[in-house]
């Protein structure tokens, strides 16, 4: 466990909750961010004028800015920026980068708060349950504190005991969060496209199941189970008569942090061994259980002092799917044979992408992301590059990574950083190779004759297709009938003739103005009156200059087409 937390005093670090006052502090948060959004958006806004560099910047320290204020709201906000670090649909990579360094190590509640709490949860007081109990915590955070004890029977144990109000303070958040997400629903812009509902389920379910301590506790026993044949993976385990909703009491493992690089060498443990242990950790728990640990920052492993991995913190677990992996091969083969096509349609099937009247564009991204990255071997690409350029493509457009993509992604980028740490020659898809094509093996048969099992496949799909075709066809043309279906058909040749006669339209329409303003300008000269001459006068020279500007353009235009 790794000890310290920050002395800053927050507002929300209390027991009772005003309400009015967290509303007053959310709506403010809420309107400042549409503020910088409208500002960002405004060209005078940029000193010296808007630049693509600037707009970077800008977004980033407005991603700075966010993750604090995100800090000081509370818990509830802490936990809901990292769950929205898993959301690149939705907000540009600048903030998903930042939301995802959201930690929340806050001050600790007083010992007397914890004392309190055991009594009423486990219906007994400290001296009465523990031999000793420290009253110093080793960590704190947002949700709750950890601290060290020794039960009568001698076990040395870690008890998590839940921060005190916090089912209130949710229930005053998610109320006004509410009120908020309906306002973003109902926006002409920012809720076409998008269930801010849905999201907003889904943030409740998360954070209600992780207030639950004896989920944590369940989570825990399935993860050990998982891992029971493999000495170099340590979980603690549950104390039951000692768990509640509020409080959970597991076995104390101590370790060194696996991102303190120095101590792992004084403790003459193997560096590069660690690095891809904790990759291999990894697959395992994806590709055997598909249970994996959805937050596997440097906090939550450690490494025992004999090379032992140690996993911490099992509040916020993901699960994939028996039918995703299907789903998932269909998206390698796609991908190892550059058909865009076929990804994009396995990545509808598997609810990554939301299927629009128009998927030309969703279909060049990705071709363009297929050649663009299989230029290089399978071993030497990182996962971080792939997660930002995957990110940068989802932006506004119609994918929607479930969360649990985006926590594996998540989880890949940070266990390559640390592997990166311990073992500078480490790379995480040199250690996931073998099990890719173990997987892709296990999919076509045995590795002889997996291209006839491939070729029989896509046989059977050409003639699956091909008895369905009419059934297809039918179905096109009652949706013709009922008018649920538009075609929309592009003629270049016709767009450019519509632009250049609008442009030739306008360009008459100013040079009648020009014409104007420029016999206005005589006639006043001719009187004597000069001064007033000159505002007709630059008038004409303005629209003379965008005419100028208009037939420029139009030549342009007949040169592209």
């Amino acid at each position: 466990m790794e000890q310290g937390y920050s002395d800053k005093a927050y507002r929300w670090n209390r027991e009772n909750y005003s309400s009015k006052r967290r509303f007053v502090d959310i709506w403010s948060f809420v309107l400042t961010i549409l503020f910088k959004l409208w500002l960002y958006n405004k060209s005078w806004s940029y000193p010296g004028g808007v630049t693509e560099v600037k707009q970077a910047a800008r977004r980033k320290t407005q991603a700075v800015w966010i993750r604090n204020t995100l800090l000081d709201l509370g818990p509830t906000f802490i936990k809901v920026g990292q769950l929205f670090s898993t959301r690149a649909d939705i907000f540009p990579v600048e903030y998903v980068e930042e939301l995802a360094k959201l930690q929340d190590k806050v001050p600790a509640f007083s010992y007397e708060q914890v004392e309190a709490t055991i009594e009423k949860e486990l219906g007994k007081k400290i001296p009465e349950l523990f031999d000793n109990f420290e009253p110093i915590p080793l960590a704190a955070a947002s949700l709750g504190q950890v601290h060290k004890a020794v039960l009568h029977t001698g076990e040395s144990v870690v008890v998590k005991v839940q921060r005190p109000g916090l089912k209130k303070l949710f229930e005053i958040d998610l109320q006004i969060l509410k009120g908020i997400t309906r306002y973003f629903q109902n926006h002409p812009k920012w809720g076409r496209g998008r269930d801010w509902l849905g999201i907003y389920e889904e943030c409740c379910r998360i954070l209600w199941e992780e207030i639950d301590y004896l989920n944590e506790g369940r989570n825990a026993d399935t993860f050990r189970r998982n891992f029971r044949g493999y000495d170099w993976v340590n979980v603690p385990k549950i104390y039951w008569r000692y768990a509640t909703s509020k409080v959970l009491t597991l076995e104390y493992l101590p370790g060194i942090k696996i991102s303190q690089y120095e101590a792992l060498e004084a403790a003459g443990l193997d560096r590069k061994a660690i690095a891809r242990q904790g990759a291999h950790a990894y697959l395992l728990q994806l590709l055997n259980s598909g249970f994996f640990h959805a937050d596997p920052h440097p906090g939550n492993i450690a490494v025992s002092a004999n090379g032992a991995l140690i996993f911490y913190d099992f509040g916020m677990m993901g699960r994939i799917k028996s039918n995703i992996r299907e789903g998932l091969m269909q998206t390698l083969f796609g991908i190892a044979q550059k058909d865009g096509d076929r990804v994009v349609q396995s990545l509808i099937d598997l609810g990554a992408i939301a299927p629009t009247d128009d998927m030309g564009p969703v279909r060049r991204s990705v071709q363009y992301m297929l050649d663009h990255f299989m230029d290089k071997p399978f071993e030497n690409q990182s996962v971080a590059a792939i997660s930002d350029d995957l990110y940068e493509i989802a932006y506004n457009q119609p994918f929607r990574f479930p969360a649990t993509f985006t926590f594996v992604m998540r989880a890949f980028s940070t266990l390559e950083g640390v592997g990166k740490g311990l073992d500078p020659e480490f790379n995480f898809m040199e250690v996931a190779k073998p099990y890719a094509m173990q997987l892709m093996t296990d999919m076509n048969g045995s590795e002889g004759n997996s291209f006839l099992n491939e070729l029989s496949r896509q046989a059977a799909q050409v003639s699956s297709t091909a008895f369905g075709l009419p059934r297809r066809l039918e179905d096109t043309l009652e949706k013709l009938e009922r008018g649920d279906m538009r075609l929309r058909v592009r003629s270049i040749e016709t767009e450019r003739l519509l632009r250049r006669q609008s442009s030739i339209q306008l360009s008459i329409s100013y040079a009648l103005l020009i014409s104007g303003f420029t016999l206005s300008a005589t006639i006043l000269v001719v009187s004597n009156y000069v001064w007033w001459a000159l505002v007709p006068g630059l008038i004409a020279a303005g629209l003379s200059v965008i005419v100028i500007r208009l037939l420029l353009r139009l030549d342009r235009y007949d040169r592209m087409y």
